[in-house]
């Protein structure tokens, strides 16, 4: 079942488009990442998702219904780039507060809050108030009250942000958790390997606009080169074959190019007839990050392109 519809979003400001007919949707359980660099409207799109703005035209779809920002909320968890704790309030009292916003009674927001600090390993920290946390430790507590009132919808924009590995890995493990649980989680960040490791399915926006959607192995074939990496016990002097060329040579690596109208099966077939033993061949497929860089500068020159003519 789909969680959550964008359907044809437009949101105008003076200047600029900031959303210009963004589609997608969500399913239960999934792991959603939205990517594109700064200014290409993906925190507009999330303010929306949680009500925050209105968009000028189209239609966001939230469990089957139309959005309703006022009671629908009480299902989302947001945790925004730009923090928004008091910082004078003591930790617990904080987190019982804005739970009860989100709907619990106090026995509720107190049974959950001391799960989730127990989980997190927050215990020593109730009587702390923020401005004594490090940067580190509020964003702990930021994702323990974005998600302990039990959301449907998780929106985490750069959750990993200031965190050392070990705190990273806790939060990470947790919305895998999360996600397992029935929860969908869409996960924002500039850093294209933890969109990798996390996300089943991805959406890249640039300029207002969406230029890629889809899972992220199938992103991958779809931009994938025919490049491969073969490992041999020892290397020819000289590589020539109609099927493939070579790209690099290190020590006993080759990384080879296969030429259309040829497959894998033939670069094979050209090393099985060498004297050296074949002890690696694996398929070189292009990061998010490479994907990332070619679409993004790939639309930059276009407009270029469309401003000089």
């Amino acid at each position: 079942m789909q969680l959550l519809e964008l359907k044809n979003l437009k949101k105008y400001y003076a200047t600029q488009k900031a959303v210009d007919d963004i589609s997608f949707s969500l399913k239960e359980g999934s792991i959603f990442g939205l990517l594109g660099p700064n200014g290409a409207g993906k925190t507009t799109l999330l303010r929306m998702i949680t009500g925050i703005f209105f968009p000028d035209e189209g239609e966001i779809v939230f469990n089957g219904k139309t959005f309703n920002p006022l009671s629908d909320n009480l299902f989302i968890g947001y945790m925004p780039e730009e923090r928004g704790l008091y910082k004078k309030m003591k930790i617990g009292e904080q987190a019982l507060y804005l739970a009860q916003l989100k709907g619990l009674s106090y026995s509720d927001a107190l049974e959950k809050t001391k799960y989730w600090f127990r989980r997190m390993e927050m215990e020593t920290w109730w009587n702390k108030k923020i401005e004594d946390l490090s940067k580190g430790m509020s964003q702990k507590l930021q994702f323990v009250i974005t998600v302990l009132h039990n959301p449907k919808l998780i929106i985490l924009d750069e959750p990993f942000s200031g965190l050392d590995p070990v705190n990273a890995n806790l939060i990470k493990d947790e919305i895998y958790h999360l996600a397992q649980n029935g929860a969908t989680v869409i996960f924002s960040t500039h850093r294209m390997e933890q969109v990798e490791e996390i996300c089943d399915h991805i959406v890249l926006v640039d300029q207002g606009k969406k230029i890629l959607d889809g899972t992220v192995n199938n992103i991958k074939q779809q931009f994938k080169e025919n490049l491969f990496s073969i490992q041999l016990s020892d290397t020819p002097s000289d590589v020539v074959s109609n099927a493939f060329e070579v790209i690099k040579k290190q020590d006993h690596k080759l990384v080879v190019k296969i030429n259309d109208g040829s497959t894998s099966n033939d670069v094979l077939k050209h090393f099985l007839q060498e004297p050296v033993i074949i002890e690696g061949f694996t398929e070189i497929l292009p990061s998010l990050n490479e994907i990332f860089i070619k679409l993004v500068e790939g639309t930059k020159m276009s407009r270029q392109f469309q401003k000089a003519v």
